[in-house]
């Protein structure tokens, strides 16, 4: 392709004719792309970047962008620009991170290129005019589905239009179901980014459709694997612990819209996520059984997955993990344990859990075992997953395939990928493939007999790895209920409790059963903590006989954990792509530059993904010279098909009701940036009626401006502030957050923050170093504009009750009340939103002198010392750091000088640590780092 206006070449890696339509528009004009999941839009980002690279003397800023995402960006312009011989392109350049010098950046932006800027960094740039925006070509926003009003991206992007009419804006996303929410959102999102075009291109799109259908497809084979019996009652059994739960959740008087809490709802990803987000405004008037029961709905909607890709070894051992982590805290009184755990349906659960893996002997004459208690000998049961034997079923046509129906030479490897939906699927599959023709000892085969496929190997060993497990886990139990009752202890003797265990020994472990009392009922197990405790030796010893390792153990390969690459260059060598077999997790976009790495002939889906399924599409109408065939493997009737199915629905009606809105919707006035202006409120402004002592008239066009904290950039109120048409400078302050004027300083405080700064004793420190240096010192404690303006939210952070002392809900009250003895000039500001604070600080600036930026910078500052000293360092770790006990404010900076990361720390030792930080606050940060959950 040849640009215009003599342009040099460019070479464009886009195919089908959708990626070429969709291209051409984005060079023409601003807009807001929407593009169906899988279709390829980072493809299409890096082609209409390498088009402006090439070309030179561009300075364009991709905001948004992940980690992952800069990797892909920059290596793949790097290549185009190769391929294309540009010789202006410059490829991507990341500023992601504070300790790249602001002398560094300003002479990076100042040679031009392509930037993926972090937002903090981006926002405080164009604000300093370290990057002046009127310089800038364009801008390219990833993720756009992401930006609300108040996000700092939404900032960076009215900085931008403000300064800059000029340059290109181009917003992308692959995630329509944000855009459907709330009253016209697509109009809403538009107007945040300044945008006017919505483009959008469902699967359905007629020219997608062409161009993925109209070339040769790639072969499709569908498998329906049926679950086991154990399997589909478990499912059955949580789903219907989940429609009682979400029964439970519609009597509770919560006064909101219930019409979409439903089963099938509750099967989708984000369920719990939305109901969470609905109840957030009235959590602290919520009953805590209505908390239970969402935290609940989330630990249901887990075992659901895990019951389809855990093994049942692993599925058994997870189920422990939730029982010990249901069970009420040692020695209370209360039965506050989750509703659904007293469910038959939750018997069932655990009862099918258990027999998949073991279950009792059955000898001649001897009566039937009762389902709570074990006989007197067990054996291993195993039951393997269906969609193994289907895998190897699979694997085995496939090289029969290829050795009988050999397909004429192409450009496609004849490399196997298998795609499965995380990390630890893809190692439990590449150790039941290692595996799966080692035979335990006694189970030989015939001689002329092929042996088949079988997990029985991996299985007996999990279940020698879980039985180990459950002896130190009920020891950890044990140490942590030790440390429980201490603090009980301790608990009964300062209230002077009667009604509690003090007097007495604990209550006896061994005898609790799931419930923690009688009414748990006879058929519950046990609780899974301390489970071991009523197993009998000669159980364990029986089963354990069972599953000694043979003398094929030592050949196999052990599980790799971690690899140092010692040894490397013994080992490497280059593999042969045509035996190569592949297994990768689905990983977004990512997947297709493994197809496009691998290019595989073959791709098993081990489980449903409908943007993989695209991408494939993709990859197979963009190469016509290469065969693909595809194994889609589901279990029928299960949970898995539903949400598949579920997703594929959602995406399409929520592009169908985006093209209704797009038909209905009214031109978006932007305003190019700038906030609408009262004539009046601009007058009134101009004229300064401060009369003081000499009764002078002063006028003045200068906009109000606000000396800002570089840090308080994480929060939305320097861009509401901004929206109020005040200058924002930020600038490193030692002390306060915002600086209104030459006498008003305030420190802001969020509810958590000032929890924190209570606990700490940091807030004592800040206000103290204020009413040293400012007339009229200010704390400010904001709340959130979506919770109610109270502090009964946060009088309780615990849901146990037995231990809160009768002063709790006013606790952070007095404290505030201890805050204002102490310091009787520090005024207290209470804000109900960033909303309402923009407003209280346009107030508390009202004919006030504006404030001098390097005079704040300079205050609490000692004798030579840099402002912007600690700018250089991580502000997460280092508040991490702070919050160590012996760490404090003195010595914070002599370990963050000294010592890399946080690892390092937590791996010193107390010589050295005594060296750094004197002796006792050493010995301090080493017993923190370096105590045992095992000590008493």
């Amino acid at each position: 392709m040849t640009g215009e206006h003599g342009r040099p070449p460019v070479k464009l890696s886009l195919p089908l004719e959708y990626q070429q339509d969709l291209f051409n528009e984005l060079r023409s004009e601003d807009e807001l792309v929407l593009l169906a999941r899988g279709l390829g839009l980072l493809r299409i980002i890096i082609n209409l970047l390498h088009s402006f690279d090439a070309a030179g003397n561009n300075l364009i800023v991709v905001v948004g962008a992940d980690e992952r995402e800069n990797g892909w960006i920059g290596e793949a312009l790097a290549e185009h620009a190769a391929v294309s011989k540009s010789s202006m392109a410059r490829g991507l350049s990341q500023v992601n991170t504070d300790a790249m010098s602001v002398g560094t950046r300003e002479k990076m932006y100042s040679q031009g290129g392509i930037f993926s800027i972090t937002s903090r960094i981006l926002v405080v740039d164009l604000l300093s005019k370290l990057l002046n925006p009127e310089t800038v070509t364009g801008l390219v926003v990833l993720h756009s589905e992401r930006i609300i009003a108040t996000s700092i991206e939404a900032f960076i992007i009215r900085i931008y239009r403000q300064m800059n009419k000029e340059g290109f804006l181009k917003a992308f996303s692959d995630n329509p179901e944000p855009f459907t929410t709330g009253f016209a959102p697509l109009t809403t999102m538009m107007r945040n980014l300044f945008l006017r075009k919505p483009s959008l291109w469902p699967r359905f799109h007629v020219t997608v459709a062409k161009s993925l259908e109209g070339r040769k497809k790639a072969e499709v084979i569908e498998l329906e694997v049926p679950m086991t019996d154990g399997m589909k009652d478990i499912q059955n059994a949580v789903l219907e612990c989940v429609e009682v739960s979400i029964g439970e959740l519609r009597k509770a008087d919560t006064g909101l819209e219930l019409d979409d809490w439903t089963l099938d709802s509750a099967l989708h990803r984000s369920f719990d996520v939305i109901i969470r987000r609905q109840l957030d405004p009235i959590w602290h008037r919520v009953s805590f059984r209505t908390r239970q029961i969402v935290n609940d709905l989330t630990v249901l909607r887990s075992i659901l997955h895990a019951l389809l890709t855990y093994d049942a070894v692993s599925f058994n051992k997870y189920l422990d993990t939730i029982l010990a982590a249901h069970q009420p805290p040692p020695g209370s009184t209360r039965q506050n344990q989750s509703p659904w755990l007293f469910l038959d349906a939750a018997n069932t659960i655990f009862e099918t859990a258990k027999r998949r893996v073991y279950a009792g002997k059955a000898t001649e004459g001897e009566a039937p075992v009762p389902s709570n208690s074990l006989p007197d000998s067990l054996r291993p049961v195993l039951e393997e997953q269906p969609k193994w034997s289907m895998l190897a079923e699979v694997l085995e046509e496939i090289e029969q395939d290829s050795y009988l129906n050999p397909v004429p030479r192409d450009d496609s490897n004849g490399t196997i990928l298998i795609m499965c939906s995380d990390q630890g699927t893809s190692r439990q599959l590449r150790e039941y493939l290692q595996n799966m023709y080692v035979q335990p000892a006694g189970e030989s085969q015939e001689d002329d007999q092929q042996p088949k496929p079988s997990a029985m190997f991996m299985m007996r060993r999990k279940l020698r790895n879980y039985l180990d497990w459950k002896k130190d886990f009920a020891r950890v139990s044990a140490s942590l209920f030790a440390e429980n009752q201490k603090v009980l202890d301790g608990f009964t003797d300062q209230r002077g409790n009667t009604n509690g265990y003090r007097g007495k020994g604990p209550p006896n472990k061994r005898r609790r059963v799931r419930g923690g009392a009688a009414s748990a009922g006879a058929g519950r197990p046990i609780n899974g903590s301390l489970q071991m405790a009523e197993d009998k030796e000669s159980q364990v010893a029986s089963l354990m006989a069972d599953i000694q390792p043979t003398d094929a153990d030592p050949l196999q390969k052990d599980e790799v954990a971690v690899d140092s690459l010692e040894d490397m260059e013994d080992y490497f060598e280059l593999y042969e792509m045509n035996d190569l077999l592949v297994i990768h997790p689905y990983d977004g976009d990512m997947d297709e530059h493994v197809l496009e790495e691998v290019r595989p002939r073959y791709v098993i889906m081990y489980e449903p993904d409908a943007a993989f399924i695209r991408r494939v599409e993709v990859y197979r109408s963009s190469h016509e010279d290469r065969n693909v065939r595809v194994y889609f493997m589901y279990y029928g009737g299960s949970v898995e098909e539903q949400r598949y199915l579920s997703a594929v629905r959602k995406e399409k009606d929520a592009f169908t009701r985006l093209i209704k809105e797009k038909g209905n919707m009214t031109i978006t006035i932007t305003l190019d940036g700038a906030a609408p202006t009262d004539p009046q409120e601009q007058f009134l402004r101009t004229v300064n009626t401060r009369i003081a002592g000499g009764g002078r008239l002063a006028a003045t066009a200068e906009p109000p401006r606000v000396v800002v904290d570089v840090r308080e950039f994480r929060s939305s109120l320097p861009s509401l502030l901004h929206g109020r048409s005040m200058v924002v400078v930020p600038c490193m302050l030692t002390v306060g957050d915002y600086v209104l004027t030459p006498t008003i300083c305030i420190e802001r405080k969020s509810i958590r923050d000032l929890i924190s700064s209570f606990k700490n004793g940091r807030l004592f420190n800040q206000a103290e170093t204020m009413l040293q240096h400012y007339k009229h010192p200010m704390l400010l404690i904001e709340f959130d504009q979506n919770k109610s303006f109270t502090l009964d939210p946060f009088a309780d952070h615990s849901f146990e009750k037995s231990i809160k002392t009768a002063d709790d809900s006013r606790d952070l009250q007095s404290k505030i009340v201890l805050l204002t003895i102490a310091f009787p000039r520090l005024k207290i500001i209470w804000s109900s939103s960033p909303y309402q604070t923009a407003e209280i600080f346009a107030e508390l600036k009202n004919k006030q002198d504006e404030p001098d930026p390097i005079k704040a910078v300079q205050v609490g500052l000692g004798m030579g010392e840099d402002p912007y000293e600690q700018q250089s360092f991580n502000t997460t770790p280092q508040d991490m750091l702070r919050a160590v006990p012996g760490v404090t404010a003195k010595n914070v900076m002599r370990l963050i000088l000294e010592v890399g990361d946080l690892r390092e720390v937590s791996n010193l030792g107390e010589d050295e640590l005594d060296e750094m930080v004197g002796k006792e606050a050493g010995r301090q940060v080493y017993r923190f780092f370096n105590r045992s959950v095992f000590d008493e």
